[in-house]
């Protein structure tokens, strides 16, 4: 078995457009219409979108390599570096405001080239102290040693892939770098997957190097859209489907070049990623439909503040004891503050047992006016 870059000028991989094309055009297509919407909210409303999908793009970022961060940390390290005022603002930490750091620079500064240099900055702030958890590693410079990609138990290890040697790491970098910083005639969002493939398979550092992949591949999707910022998280969606994210590059790494698989595969986590954020966006403009068209009722600032979570895509169900910790209320204050949005025909109980009772926001809340009654 050879592996993708034991063959003869690998990297000038091959797909099939009459598979991908279909894919790609309803990418760029979820796209305009996301894009489209966005102009119609306000910059408050734009700052909070992007602050949630940055925050989770670098979350599940390091979940899916099996490292959890904190995201209250993350979100008030990326509030903090973007000047967004946020509620339950908490202190960081110079670890994860260093990896805000790498993920803005990529983002921001996208138009800027790749380097070698910049590549090594982003290594060494992510292993500031030159180790990954019990493990002394070469932060900022290519790798000097072997690398395989395994699982399983001591002694029953599981080879997934051998990347090129250590020798080789510069040449093919130097390659890489290239085709980054080149003008490429192909599509700018395969030009992302397929910097993606390439990086994760050279393997140029001793780790963060998945990490490293979906940086890079936000750095160019940016440039693609011409955007110094991001709306949609291809991390979160990669996160729900791990197992086949590992799988597909493991089959396309072992294949003979072709890469069709793993750029539909990709373009797909891309369209559930944009439909995610487009669901975020509509909420966000139902929500401030709703309060334009009720400014004139009153609502004590518990219901304010839950009205703005739901709208906003709340994080499971909505029960009375969940309200009552988010408000620092009793239970039979949550429960009135409830009760009173739903003779307001604002919110409804949810089917099912009433042992767990739960609630939800009316379907066409966010566009009517509510009744003083």
């Amino acid at each position: 078995m050879k592996y993708i870059y034991e063959r003869k000028n690998w990297t000038d991989f091959s797909w099939d457009w009459r598979e991908i094309t279909p894919v790609l055009t309803s990418v760029h297509q979820k796209e305009g219409i996301l894009f489209g919407k966005l102009s119609f909210m306000d910059d408050s409303s734009q700052k909070e979108l992007m602050l949630n999908a940055i925050s989770d793009e670098l979350q599940k970022s390091y979940e899916i390599e099996g490292e959890k961060l904190d995201l209250a940390k993350v979100r008030s390290s990326f509030a903090n570096r973007l000047k967004i005022s946020i509620k339950d603002k908490v202190y960081s930490g110079r670890e994860i405001d260093n990896f805000t750091d790498i993920l803005l620079d990529a983002v921001k500064n996208h138009a800027e080239k790749l380097t070698k240099e910049r590549l090594f900055g982003w290594h060494k702030k992510m292993f500031a102290g030159g180790r990954s958890g019990l493990y002394k590693i070469s932060a900022g410079e290519y790798r000097k040693t072997e690398m395989q990609v395994i699982s399983g138990r001591f002694g029953r290890e599981r080879v997934h892939y051998q990347a090129p040697a250590a020798s080789a790491v510069d040449r093919e970098m130097r390659n890489f770098l290239r085709f980054v910083n080149g003008n490429e005639t192909r599509d700018s969002i395969i030009k992302a997957v397929a910097a993606h493939l390439w990086f994760v398979s050279v393997h140029p550092f001793d780790d963060g190097n998945g990490r490293l992949a979906r940086i890079i591949t936000e750095m160019l999707l940016a440039r693609a859209d011409g955007r110094p910022y991001r709306f949609y998280s291809v991390s979160s969606q990669i996160m729900k489907e791990r197992n086949a994210y590992y799988e597909t590059l493991e089959r396309t790494q072992k294949g003979n070049g072709d890469i069709t698989e793993w750029i539909i595969w990709f373009l797909r986590c891309m369209e559930k990623s944009i439909a995610a954020a487009e669901d975020s966006v509509n909420g966000i403009l139902r929500k401030t439909l709703f309060w334009q068209k009720n400014s004139d009722i009153s609502f004590n600032p518990r219901q304010r503040e839950m009205l703005n979570r739901l709208f906003g895509g709340f994080d499971g169900k909505l029960t009375s004891s969940k309200w009552a910790k988010i408000n620092k209320c009793s239970i039979d204050t949550a429960l009135r503050d409830i009760n009173a949005l739903i003779a307001k025909k604002i919110l409804a109980q949810d089917s099912g047992s009433s042992k767990n009772t739960s609630y939800a926001l009316i379907r066409d809340a966010g566009d009517r006016p509510i009744s003083r009654e």
